[in-house]
């Protein structure tokens, strides 16, 4: 199986051309890289109620080291957060809420209405001008909408690549590989003549993903002062599982 990255040493890790993202061919889309923080922070707990993603510069498609900690330690709750460097810069950080399993079956509800299934969807249109890296790293299906018609979008998604090389990836990696993508697939510019980026992502999850198959019912929002928000329902074929959110930089080129 190819992947996203390969590895170099226990937290080292070199970046494939899977990663390349829309801006530029020496920068990765944050999708690859935000699944890189997770799985180095499911190594210490294997689920998250929330996780946010500070970008602190561009990812560079290049190789990258991983380092993590506890920064809230609890019987109940823990704090964890994990960094991502390039040559002793930290390009990406990550803090994210365990809460500690229980059954809450009995109260559990409030989901809204599911998504159509992938069953349902058709192969998302590809320009020209953006094919290759991670775009074609990811199946596209798309319900309505998708990342070149503007505006609001019901889309699946489906990493055709493992995080890491030689290793399978959980559902929540899988997650994580695509989500960043929200702010894409709703976006109301055309990246050509637009700059749309996220400063940061944040992820809160109600449960844990199962299977292969993310959905976002993404939306994005510009306001009149070069900023804009965009959001997510996250789903799984079982149904929502999260939610996620984006701050926007918007400049024309």
């Amino acid at each position: 199986m190819t992947a996203f990255y390969r590895p170099l040493g226990e937290d080292t890790f070199r970046s494939t051309e899977h990663t390349v993202g829309p801006w530029g061919p020496d920068s990765q889309h944050l999708g690859p890289p935000s699944a890189l923080l997770v799985r180095a922070l499911m190594a210490r707990r294997p689920t998250f109620a929330r996780v946010t993603f500070e970008v602190l510069g561009p990812v560079p498609v290049a190789e990258l080291t991983v380092s993590t900690s506890v920064e809230r330690p609890g019987r109940s709750v823990e704090l964890l957060s994990a960094s991502l460097s390039h040559e002793g810069r930290v390009v990406l950080t990550a803090r994210a809420w365990h809460i500690v399993g229980s059954d809450t079956t009995a109260v559990a509800g409030g989901d809204v209405t599911g998504m159509a299934p992938p069953s349902s969807a058709v192969p998302m249109e590809i320009p020209d001008f953006w094919s290759g890296g991670y775009l074609a790293a990811v199946e596209w299906l798309s319900v309505s909408g998708g990342i070149f018609t503007p505006g609001d979008a019901q889309v699946w998604a489906r990493p055709r690549v493992a995080v890491v090389d030689g290793f399978e990836p959980s559902p929540l990696e899988r997650l994580f590989s695509v989500v960043d993508s929200a702010s894409g697939v709703s976006s109301r510019v055309d990246i050509r003549k637009w700059y749309a980026i996220n400063t940061d992502l944040t992820v809160h999850l109600h449960r844990q993903p199962v299977g292969e198959w993310v959905g976002m019912d993404a939306r994005t929002t510009i306001g009149p002062d070069g900023t804009g928000l965009a959001t997510s329902t996250v789903h799984d074929v079982e149904g929502p599982v999260g939610t996620t959110a984006q701050a926007l930089f918007v400049r024309e080129r």
